[in-house]
């Protein structure tokens, strides 16, 4: 019986942080920590997408199983296609390599929101997650992107728009946003088919590659959860989480 297969895309070159998927202060790379979180939740299969050498020789150091894909992948979902393609999965998570602290919990229900989200009459085509706006953050920074669903009740609520802007704007009363959270599960067919499209307008606008879909007509189900985890995209953010580490060793 075929099981969920998360597949961890792990550029070298990222543009804010080159490298960080080997910076390494906690005597693990970065990558390593993603990995092992995966792997930490039960009934799946785990597998590193890469563009870079070095990256495929440090994962095999720790015993990752780990595939070299093509460097001039569009996006990180392009790289998880070519990574699933062929493999056999019940479906495809797709979960960011910079991503050391995400929550298993988080993963899991990922997982059962879109097995849920497929049985039901229009199946979902991507479903994702997202959580209660953090009080501490900033609502107008453009790096954290915002959610706004249908209020239909159920397991999985469906995605009208997804912004880097804040919204809905509360133009009559306070409202509180929802915070997407880029994790994403595809059917495997569902992903083939999303990595295959053009980019939409909305998404090159907005730089958000989910916009495809919706712009698409497809649906993306939404699975609310109660927090997200820090990724790193900075310095500042790596060293927080270095920190954040030590103390609890």
């Amino acid at each position: 019986m075929s099981r969920p297969l998360i597949v961890i895309p792990a550029r070298y070159g990222s543009q804010r942080l080159k490298g960080k998927m080997l910076l390494a202060e906690t005597g693990k790379p970065l990558i390593q920590h993603t990995w092992e979180v995966c792997r930490s939740v039960e009934g799946v299969d785990v597998v590193i997408a890469t563009d870079h050498e070095d990256i495929v020789e440090a994962a095999k150091g720790f015993g990752a199983d780990v595939v070299m894909t093509d460097p001039d992948h569009p996006s990180g979902t392009a790289r998880v296609a070519e990574a699933a393609k062929g493999r056999e999965a019940s479906m495809v998570i797709n979960c960011q390599g910079d991503e050391p602290e995400v929550e298993p919990d988080n993963i899991r229900k990922l997982i059962e929101g879109h097995e849920a989200a497929m049985r039901e009459p229009r199946a979902a085509f991507i479903s994702t997650l997202a959580c209660p706006w953090p009080e501490e953050l900033d609502a107008t920074n453009p790096n954290t992107v915002k959610v706004v669903t249908t209020a239909k009740g159920g397991e999985a609520e469906d995605a009208l728009y997804f912004s880097r802007s804040v919204m809905p704007f509360p133009r009559t009363r306070e409202h509180r946003p929802k915070m997407h959270i880029g994790l994403y599960a595809f059917a495997p067919d569902c992903l083939q088919r999303f990595a295959a499209l053009k980019p939409s307008g909305l998404a090159e606008t907005e730089s958000l590659e989910q916009l495809t879909a919706l712009e698409s007509g497809e649906r993306v189900a939404v699975i609310m959860v109660d927090r997200a985890s820090p990724g790193i995209d900075t310095v500042e953010d790596y060293a927080a989480f270095v920190k954040r580490y030590k103390a609890k060793a």
